[in-house]
């Protein structure tokens, strides 16, 4: 890669690191592995960059590169190792700030939805692509994005639903 390209890659990715992170922990929910995550991406972004900077949409590509690594991972064995040991990070629900708590408890719903719905959902909803894009980024056809958001929405809803009813029984 000569030396005018080089600049151009990291101008990119400087622009678009914490993006990247945030998408990938809203992917799997974790910090660390989302920072595996984008550093498969921005290498495999590197080899590649040539033939992907004149593409019409990097920025989407390169979250469809993300959403694959991620999806790869899942695969991988080891990641479905839990450790029942060790307590889990998670911020206190009771904590004053009600954002942080919404934010907190939509993580956690959006961590049991099936990771091709999550993928969609995110990819949908929080990185506003269009269905077209998302349908494209996961290699899949338009109609199975839209029945993968609205049953994604629909499990949404339920899940909060349900978890209201508990936290309501238990008051």
């Amino acid at each position: 890669m000569n030396r005018a390209d080089e600049d151009e890659y990291r101008q990119f990715v400087t622009a678009r690191l914490e993006s990247l992170r945030i998408t990938a922990y809203l992917l799997c929910r974790d910090w660390h592995t989302a920072d595996d995550l984008v550093s498969i991406t921005i290498s495999k972004l590197y080899r590649h960059w040539r033939r992907v900077r004149p593409m019409e949409n990097v920025d989407a590509y390169v979250r469809g590169m993300l959403t694959n690594a991620w999806l790869d991972e899942r695969r991988r064995p080891w990641r479905r190792e839990r450790s029942t040991d060790d307590v889990p990070d998670r911020a206190d629900v009771a904590f004053p700030e009600a954002a942080l708590a919404d934010r907190e408890h939509l993580l956690d719903l959006l961590a049991q939805l099936p990771p091709r719905r999550r993928a969609v959902v995110v990819l949908r909803f929080w990185c506003d692509f269009s269905v077209e894009e998302t349908a494209r980024t996961l290699g899949v056809s338009t109609g199975t994005v839209k029945s993968q958001a609205a049953r994604g929405l629909e499990s949404l809803r339920l899940l909060a639903t349900l978890d209201s009813a508990v936290k309501g029984e238990g008051a």
